[in-house]
């Protein structure tokens, strides 16, 4: 019977990984670097960022196009065989190489299957704060859901505190507008953090950005009660509703009310003690 792989620790794997593990004799001269066309570069699909930001990449590009591109993108051959290989870490610089018409990058080239891949594109731009908070949210659910990784593996692999990551895979709860505003930098993880469980999330999400308040005035906001809603005026009874209850005040000696709900309602008849009501039930022919 076959053995369930052992979960390695994740600081130490992506060592290994990466070339940086003293006691790994076969990575460090797998480490030389090479250079490779832009054209024959693919992103991962399991890139874990989906937003880069415009400003910092047009910093990148003019650098690249001045400097070229200095950092080794990290790379693996693609499984289908196209003799395309996929960008495990270091997009952004593959991204900056193309606008600036740099024609080829150095790379390392590293042989890892989809579980390394994922684990260190992840890792990789979780250290290097390239995530927003959503992003490093996921980041984290999937290092821990897909790959049984504790918090506390994550803290210390990214260098965060516990506490940290556990706040931060909180606001996966948030619902899915806050979620978009947080994605495109409109809410802090700060802000979104203050609006975990209210029930008026995506309302107060949409107030703190309008008026610019901080992650102060919004805990604030978010721990002010609701006001009760103002009661609804009464609906205007129509002629024949109001002669009909007129009508029957009259025959009966007591006040009569209809409320009309559709095409049913409610007729209330008041008394104002039993002496009233022991009338009412002579009129109606019932006995007391």
């Amino acid at each position: 019977m076959s053995e369930e792989p052992k979960r390695r620790n994740l600081g130490r794997g992506l060592s290994a990984l990466l070339g940086d593990d003293p006691v790994s004799e076969a990575a460090e001269s797998a480490a030389a670097p090479q250079r490779l066309p832009v054209s024959l570069l693919m992103p991962s699909p399991f890139q874990p960022r989906h937003v880069f930001d415009e400003t910092a990449l047009e910093d990148l590009t003019a650098s690249v196009a001045e400097r070229g591109v200095l950092q080794p993108l990290l790379v693996r051959r693609a499984p289908n065989g196209s003799g395309i290989y996929e960008i495990i870490a270091g997009e952004r610089r593959w991204r900056a190489a193309q606008r600036a018409q740099v024609h080829d990058v150095p790379v390392v080239v590293r042989d890892m299957d989809d579980r390394e891949v994922l684990e260190v594109a992840l890792v990789e731009n979780l250290q290097r704060q390239d995530l927003n908070a959503l992003e490093e949210a996921e980041g984290y659910r999937r290092l821990q859901e897909e790959f049984q990784h504790t918090q506390e593996d994550l803290a210390k692999a990214v260098g965060k505190s516990r506490s940290h990551v556990a706040n931060t895979m909180r606001l996966l709860a948030l619902p899915d507008p806050v979620k978009e505003m947080v994605q495109k930098g409109d809410l802090s993880a700060g802000h979104a953090r203050a609006l975990l469980g209210n029930a008026r999330a995506v309302e107060l999400a949409q107030e703190i950005v309008s008026k610019g308040l901080n992650v102060r005035q919004t805990e604030r906001l978010a721990k002010t009660p609701t006001a009760p809603a103002a009661p609804r005026p009464p609906k205007s009874k129509d002629a024949d509703c109001v002669a009909l209850e007129r009508d029957l005040t009259t025959l009966l000696g007591l006040k009569v009310s209809i409320d009309v709900h559709g095409t049913g309602g409610k007729l209330s008849i008041q008394y104002q003690n039993l002496e009233q009501l022991d009338d009412l039930l002579q009129r109606l022919g019932r006995p007391a």
